[in-house]
C-alpha cells in the first residue's frame, strides 16, 4: 500500500494576557512570538520540499489561531488552507475560565469531576481520537491524489485532540496526566500511513528554540 505522512502541527502560541482557557472561543490571535513559530515550521516544511518531499496538503482547524498558524506554511508551498471542523479544539466546562484551584474548589464545578478518565469535563479522548484519525485518513487519500507516493499532509490542530490521537495511533489507553503530554507549542506529531493504517508515529519541534518562555496555559 502507498505510504504517506500525515503531519499533526500544534499551533504557535497565543496572546491570552489574562491567562483564560481559551478553548474553542473565536479571535484568539497568535501572539508575536507565536507568529514567528509559525514563520518557523514554514521554513521547516520548506526545507523539507526543497529537500525532495512532497507536503502537497493544508488542512487547518477553524480557529484563528490555528488558521493563523498554518498561513506561513501555506505560503511558503503554494497550498490552500482547507479548513476542517473535525481538528478543532476538544470541548471544555472550564472554556473562557482562569483555571485555578481555587476555581477548581468551587462546588458548581465539583458534578465535573466525576470520572476523569473520560474526562467528564469535557469532550471525551475516545470521541478527540475518532474525528481526528478520520480527518487524518482523509488528508492522506487527498496527498495520496496530489502527490502519490511519499506525498505529505499537514494538519494544524490543538494540543489535546493531538495527543488523544497520538495514544490511540499507538494502542495506549486514553486517559493520561495533561502535565506530561508530549506536544509542545508549534510541535509536529507525524503519523506514517500505509493505506489507511497508522504504522509509525514520530515527534519533532521545529520551533524548539522559541519555547523558552512561552506561555504554559493548562489545556490550550
Amino acid at each position: 500500500m502507498p505510504r504517506v505522512i500525515v503531519h499533526l502541527l500544534r499551533h504557535g502560541e497565543v496572546f491570552n494576557p489574562d491567562g483564560v482557557l481559551y478553548g474553542r472561543l473565536p479571535e484568539f490571535h497568535l501572539s508575536e512570538r507565536g507568529r514567528a513559530m509559525a514563520e518557523m515550521v514554514a521554513a521547516h516544511f520548506k526545507a523539507l520540499a526543497d529537500g525532495g518531499a512532497a507536503p502537497v496538503h493544508l488542512v487547518a482547524s477553524p480557529l484563528t489561531r490555528a488558521q493563523e498558524t498554518a498561513q506561513p506554511t501555506g505560503s511558503a508551498l503554494g497550498l490552500e488552507i482547507v479548513t476542517d471542523p473535525r481538528i478543532i479544539e476538544a470541548e471544555n466546562h472550564f472554556e473562557g475560565m482562569k483555571v485555578t484551584k481555587a476555581e477548581l474548589l468551587k462546588p458548581t464545578h465539583w458534578r465535573y469531576f466525576l470520572n476523569p478518565l473520560r474526562p467528564s469535563w469535557g469532550e471525551p479522548y475516545a470521541a478527540q481520537a475518532e474525528r481526528m484519525l478520520a480527518a487524518a485518513r482523509d488528508a492522506r487519500r487527498r496527498a495520496w491524489e496530489l502527490g502519490g507516493e511519499g506525498a505529505q499532509a499537514i494538519m494544524v490542530s490543538h494540543q489535546l485532540p493531538i495527543w488523544a490521537t497520538r495514544r490511540s495511533a499507538e494502542g495506549r489507553h486514553l486517559w493520561h496526566d495533561p502535565r506530561n503530554r508530549e506536544c509542545t507549542l508549534a510541535s509536529l506529531t507525524s503519523l506514517t500511513f500505509d493505506g489507511d493504517d497508522v504504522v509509525g508515529v514520530s515527534y519533532s519541534e521545529p520551533a524548539a528554540a522559541l519555547l523558552p518562555g512561552a506561555a504554559t496555559t493548562p489545556g490550550a
